[in-house]
């Protein structure tokens, strides 16, 4: 889902006029210094609307401190609804609280326009969450490709039975004044008991105000939760802020029955706020989702020191700290030696296609636009406590486990073997006007099976929890169509 970052909510959503949700602290606003805003207009002035993104460096005041692999655990962010929705008998409140679980992550974001760390090929990131009956849920995500850039990954709550495979395929735009970032892919959540399938898309993204003006994160167009089991399906529009008129951060949209054609229920509100459900056949309007007071559930991740070097934590580990400590040489140093090592072993690579080591591609039929799946077998009808096995078998996940061959043979970047390690960083000074290349990052590493014994030790918490925040007004550019055939990656909170 969107970003995450930690933020005093207690103060910052108020209500403007005709209920418009505002935001006192300009949370989704990023100001730009007049240095910055050189360096990023001596960027754009390269560019032309309609071309792609995939070569363009961007200043690091940008980034985000962490993956994208590590941001797409937004989507499990609040088990309180996941949980109990496999458990409904109602196939038709079932779908009502899985439309319910969709919305409750968009408001994980940081404040003001920030894009995650590109994943480099090969790259990979698990972790886990402690739920409050001692049950877990465990998560396994590799970049499988890199033109154009996949991220893929998979979800599994053994004792619920629930299980999320997904692929995430941005693609992006210069717009003029905007960048527009097309979330293709597609994630399948399962309830295994029920035999049930449930095809989720995204909203597009888009970053306004790049060349003048305040800069200003939107999400945008369609969104659509279809069971192919029920035939019910939702169509959300996220709304964007037109020239005249409208509100930010707006959603609408209704729950149907495709095989009678009826619409059930509407949704109205705020994607950053509360959102409402009105029942068509009773006209009863109610709190569907309060995104104010809601408290997301992030995912524990092992210590850097039993991290593999191209596990998302352990790679990006000077370059993520020197960007909590706002020292843009440092993030701009790192970050650039990573990548270009990564073009090094492309180069040295060839013609030899790259091979994941965690997953597969996904087999013909109606679900192939995941385009990867988990490599390893996890049997949807096993009791839990063999499923638990299995996932435990594919990668490194809980603290104190053994690494397999794979991840163990892993050979370590060079910038990662002259690096101290984290508890000795150091702070230099920072650069404002510091670029970083947008990717085209290759590694290597060589596939096979990964067997791995758990051992119960503390868990602990991911690098930097993020926080959700909230939207606040700013300035506005019409809506831009967000149909294109890209085949590059960047996403739009850039």
């Amino acid at each position: 889902m969107v970003l995450g970052h930690r933020r005093d909510r207690s103060s910052s959503l108020g209500s403007g006029k005709d209920g418009e949700a505002t935001a006192s602290d300009n949370e989704d606003e990023t100001v730009v210094s007049s240095e910055q805003g050189n360096v990023l207009q001596h960027i754009i002035k390269q560019l032309h609307p309609g071309a792609d993104l995939s070569r363009i460096t961007l200043p690091t005041f940008i980034l985000e401190p962490r993956s994208m692999l590590e941001r797409i655990t937004n989507f499990m962010a609040h088990p309180e609804i996941m949980i109990p929705m496999a458990k409904i008998e109602d196939p038709v409140e079932r779908f009502v609280q899985v439309t319910k679980f969709y919305l409750s992550g968009w408001h994980i974001k940081p404040p003001g326009v920030k894009k995650p760390l590109n994943p480099i090929l090969g790259e990979t990131f698990t972790g886990y969450w402690d739920y409050p009956d001692g049950s877990k849920g465990y998560y396994i995500s590799e970049q499988t490709c890199h033109h154009p850039p996949k991220s893929s990954y998979f979800f599994m709550a053994p004792e619920h039975r629930i299980r999320i495979d997904g692929t995430l395929k941005p693609r992006s735009k210069f717009l003029g004044n905007s960048v527009g970032s097309f979330m293709e892919g597609i994630a399948v959540m399962r309830f295994m008991d029920r035999k049930e399938r449930y095809f989720i898309t995204q909203p597009n993204m888009y970053a306004r105000g790049i060349l003048f003006g305040k800069m200003k994160y939107e999400l945008g167009d369609h969104a659509q939760v279809k069971c192919p089991e029920s035939g019910l399906e939702v169509d959300i529009e996220f709304k964007v802020k037109g020239w005249v008129g409208g509100t930010y951060n707006s959603i609408g949209g209704f729950i149907k029955d495709t095989k009678t054609g009826k619409s059930l229920y509407e949704l109205s509100g705020f994607w950053h706020g509360e959102m409402s459900i009105k029942d068509l056949s009773t006209g009863k309007k109610t709190v569907f989702f309060d995104a104010t007071n809601a408290k997301p559930s992030y995912p524990k991740s092992r210590p850097l020191e039993e991290q593999a070097p191209r596990e998302s934590q352990k790679l990006w580990d000077t370059t993520t700290r020197a960007l909590k400590k706002a020292d843009q040489k440092t993030a701009t140093d790192e970050k650039t030696r990573i990548e270009d090592e990564q073009r090094k072993e492309a180069s040295e690579r060839g013609d030899q296609p790259w091979t994941p080591k965690l997953f597969k591609p996904a087999p013909p039929g109606d679900e192939e636009k995941l385009d990867w799946v988990i490599a390893a077998k996890v049997d949807n009808d096993a009791p839990a406590e063999k499923q638990v096995e299995q996932i435990l078998a594919i990668a490194p996940i809980l603290p104190g486990q053994k690494m397999g061959e794979q991840f163990s043979q892993e050979k370590s970047l060079p910038s990662r073997e002259r690096t101290a390690p984290p508890a000795q960083a150091q702070q230099q000074g920072g650069g404002g006007g510091d670029l970083i290349d947008f990717g085209q990052n290759d590694s290597k590493a060589a596939p096979g099976p990964a067997y791995i014994q758990p051992q119960g030790q503390p868990a602990q918490q991911m690098q930097e929890p993020m926080r959700a925040t909230h939207n606040s007004s700013g300035g506005a550019l019409s809506r831009t169509d967000s149909l294109g055939n890209e085949e590059t990656f960047v996403d739009a909170e850039n």
